[in-house]
Parts: C-alpha cells; sequence; structure tokens
C-alpha cells in the first residue's frame, strides 16, 4: 500500500480540527509517540504529527480526512504495549487517545461503568472503587489506557477466575476508518442479535477501528482477600502443584509462578521484601471470598495439596499491606529487568502443559548458554520468557557472551517450543509489529485469509494501523 504524503495543507485541517496546541510536529515532541515500551529501541518509528482529539467527533473527521488522502493513521493509548502495537511504522498520523480521559458514569444499579478510551487503568480503577465496585481485570501496567486495553484483550494475574478483558467489555463506541461512528452492545448482559461486532473489535489491536468509549461491567469487591506465597525447591513441583489446586474445585483470582532469583533483582529495585527466600521457586495465589472463614478454610486446603506436593512452606498474607508488597514485586519483575532484556515473551500454552515447556524452555537455556528467566500466570497457561543479555549473579549482573548471535536462534526455538506444545504466539500482549512473522507459524493459512479479509472489509485503504499483525 502506497500512502500519501502529509503536506503543509493535510496539517491546516488537521489543526482546525483539534487545535493548534493539540498538533506535535516537532521531532522532540514526537520523540515520546515512536515506541512503546518494548525493550529495544530498534522497532522505533517516528510519525509525520501527532494529533490528539478529544471527541469521537473529531476523530470522525480526522479518519475521513486519513481516508481521503490515503494517510497511515496509528492509534496510541498509555504506550505500555510490549509488541510495538503503537509504533507508526509507516510514520503518518498517530492518534493519541489521552485527552478523551473521562469517566462518564458508574452506573451501580446495573453494574456497569461508560468511559472514554484515553482514561488510565489507575484512574478507573480509583474511579469505581469510590463507588464501592471492583473491575477484576488487572493487565499491570496502570498507565495503560482502557482502549488500548481492550484493543489488546488484555488478561493479567486475575484472569484464572475471572477472566480477561473481554468478558467484560459489554459496549464500545468505535470510529471506522472511513469516519462512521457505530455503537456496539450497551448496558447489556445478553445478545444472540447477529455476528457480535463488538468481540471482534476487542483484541483487534487496532487495526478495525478507533474505540473512544467503552462500557464495561463491574462486580461488588470480595470481602476478604488472602495472598498466599509458596516456596518449592524447583520450579517443576511449583508448576506441577497447580493442576491440583483446580482440580480440588479451588478456584484462586490468580495463581502466578516466580524463579527466586527474579525476586531477589526485584527486591532490590524496589527497596521491599519478599515474605521467604527458600526455594527456587514460588507460587503466589491470591484467594477471595465473602468472609474470613470461608477464604481460611480455602487457604487450609491449598496449604494441604502443597505440602503434599513438596512445598517447603505456605505463607499467609493477609493484611492488606503485606499483600500490597507481594504485588508490587511481583508486578515489577520487568522492569528490574528490563536494562538487561531482549524482549519478553508471551507464549500461551494449555495449563497442564505449562510445566513441560518451561522445563523445555531451561533446555534451550541450557543449550545455549543465555540466561531465560521465566514467570508467568500458572493456571492459564500464559507463559513470559524473557531473552536476557545479562545475567544475574552474586548481586551484579554478567554479560552473556555472544548474545547477539544467539538472539534470534534462541527466539526461534523458544517458538517452535511453543508450537509444539499447541500454544500460540500471544496470550495478553498481541501480535503487533513485533511478533507478526510468527503468525503464521501458529494459525492455519486459512484463518489469516479470513483474518485478511475482514480487515478489508472495515479497512479497504489499510490506513489503520498498517504493519501489524499480518506477516508482510
Amino acid at each position: 500500500m502506497a500512502f500519501a504524503t502529509i503536506d503543509k495543507k493535510i496539517l491546516q485541517e488537521l489543526e482546525k480540527l483539534v487545535g493548534e496546541k493539540n498538533i506535535l510536529v516537532r521531532k522532540e515532541d514526537m520523540a515520546a509517540y515512536s515506541h512503546d515500551e518494548f525493550s529495544s529501541e530498534d522497532i522505533a518509528h517516528f510519525p509525520d504529527v501527532v494529533v490528539k482529539p478529544e471527541s469521537a467527533e473529531q476523530v470522525s473527521c480526522i479518519l475521513k480526512l486519513a481516508n481521503e488522502y490515503t494517510l497511515p493513521v496509528t492509534p496510541r493509548g498509555g504506550g505500555t504495549g510490549l509488541c510495538g502495537g503503537c509504533v507508526p511504522v509507516h510514520g503518518g498520523i498517530v492518534l493519541s487517545m489521552e485527552r478523551m480521559n473521562k469517566v462518564i458514569e458508574v452506573d451501580a444499579e446495573n453494574l456497569m461503568a461508560v468511559t472514554q478510551a484515553g482514561v488510565t487503568l489507575h484512574d478507573f480503577y480509583k474511579a469505581i472503587h469510590a463507588c464501592g465496585l471492583f473491575f477484576p481485570p488487572h493487565p499491570g501496567d496502570e498507565g495503560a489506557h482502557i482502549g488500548g486495553v481492550i484493543a489488546n484483550n488484555a488478561g493479567g494475574a486475575r484472569a484464572v477466575k475471572y477472566g480477561v478483558v473481554r468478558n467484560f467489555v459489554h459496549g464500545l463506541e468505535v470510529v471506522l476508518p472511513d469516519g462512521d461512528i457505530v455503537h456496539l452492545g450497551g448496558k447489556l448482559m445478553k445478545s444472540s442479535t447477529g455476528y457480535s461486532l463488538l468481540h471482534l473489535m476487542v483484541g483487534s489491536e487496532g487495526t478495525l477501528g478507533i474505540i473512544t468509549q467503552a462500557t464495561i461491567s463491574l462486580l461488588p469487591p470480595p470481602a476478604v482477600m488472602y495472598t498466599l506465597v509458596i516456596p518449592f525447591d524447583s520450579l517443576s513441583k511449583a508448576i506441577s502443584t497447580v493442576p491440583d489446586i483446580l482440580r480440588n474445585k479451588i478456584i484462586p483470582m490468580a495463581v502466578e509462578f516466580l524463579e527466586s532469583k527474579t525476586i531477589s533483582i526485584t527486591e532490590a529495585l524496589l527497596h521491599k521484601t519478599w515474605p521467604c527466600h527458600e526455594g527456587e521457586a514460588h507460587l503466589m495465589l491470591i484467594l477471595d471470598g465473602s468472609n474470613e472463614d470461608e477464604v481460611m478454610a480455602l487457604a487450609e486446603q491449598v496449604q494441604e495439596i502443597a505440602m503434599a506436593r513438596g512445598a517447603l512452606d505456605v505463607l499467609i498474607a493477609s493484611e492488606k499491606s503485606k499483600q500490597q508488597t507481594i504485588l508490587d514485586i511481583r508486578s515489577h519483575i520487568y522492569e528490574a529487568m528490563r536494562a538487561y532484556m531482549l524482549e519478553i515473551l508471551d507464549i500461551t500454552v494449555p495449563r497442564a502443559s505449562i510445566a513441560d515447556f518451561v522445563n523445555a524452555v531451561h533446555r534451550i537455556e541450557e543449550e545455549y548458554q543465555i540466561w531465560l528467566p521465566t514467570y508467568g500466570h500458572a493456571a492459564d497457561g500464559n507463559v513470559h520468557t524473557h531473552i536476557m543479555k545479562a545475567h544475574f549473579e552474586k548481586g551484579e549482573w554478567k554479560e552473556n557472551p555472544g548474545w547477539q548471535r544467539k538472539y534470534p536462534q534462541v527466539r526461534k526455538a523458544l517458538h517452535d517450543m511453543g508450537k509444539k506444545y499447541s500454544g500460540l504466539v500471544s496470550g495478553e500482549h498481541g501480535v503487533g509489529f513485533v511478533k507478526k512473522e510468527y503468525l503464521d507459524t501458529f494459525l492455519e493459512q486459512k484463518q489469516i485469509a479470513l483474518m485478511k479479509e475482514i480487515k478489508k472489509a472495515f479497512d479497504p485503504r489499510s490506513i489503520l494501523n498498517p504493519g501489524k499483525i499480518f506477516p508482510s
């Protein structure tokens, strides 16, 4: 697809739509919009202009202009993605949603919230908590925007019990590439009225339409939450304990597995302390319920199962401050290792295969002599392996010799292993720009062809987030 060049006339038209102060054209001002949180800046591309609309009507006018001139448009939320999904690989317009940042309504009667796409998770949580309500998904970085979270169908640790973001999206306002505005769903719990265009938009990574507003279902908050930390002398023992917990009809809010070395690195970053330092690997579980007795009973059942599986201990945190410390350390592992990281992978496998897959990861680690710290969501199969250019030894970082040569080989070996275990390339981060080369490894050609036809139906000029998802 050949795109037009943004000239002075087009810039003037954009300024008329959103105001001069909401247009960025200087390179130094646009630097932050050239990349996301992917570890390497090699994927950065500068847009020709950054435009900041404040309404769906302004977004509509911008897309009509882009469609008329065949200009590439890359939607951008908080820029917290990890696969180049908001990187403007063809230049053009970056459409930043940062000014569309209002929580429009928290409807306690219908247990729904209506919010603009540019609201951060932090502000969304704050608004609903003030009304005594709860949004279970917690994808990670609370600087992420609601629109971006929906566009990538984000998951996070709490997906085990409550599901991913898709399960909570009931209505969307979307601006299509030709500028038309459509309203999908609403404050409804059920619909069998035609194809679900709503769910097609969730996870579409901004390639089919621009999400400008969302209606999201909420829940009453859990009355009681406990966090359990369970050390084991091996990662295999830790992961293999999880199916026993689930088979005993215990559905935790979250089940995470972590390697001890990653915990110690993150403790140093945050100056906080994990509850224990025994063992090579830990499980972190969050249990919730309607009262203390119920949650304590669940915790005791988990303790019994874990000890039978070889756990070294079971620590129970019932105080909110201790729970927050544990969650903070788990949530900042990526940040703690980022300076020495080449890439974080997002492969998802059937949850019964997690232990075998992680063992295979460590065989690759041994073969290539490159550190591959691995953690993830132990009850939903989403495994995060970090490909590192250095390893942490005796309190300091030491470079892995030959990492430049090994990186592409290790990357391919890990994805091949994901395919071997009937996995997929992404469980929650999306495909974006970085992972599109692996799409045809994991999906049938017919599936990809159908996806491309859907893209063509929505966006015949391919102006919306071009260069994403599909292999070139």
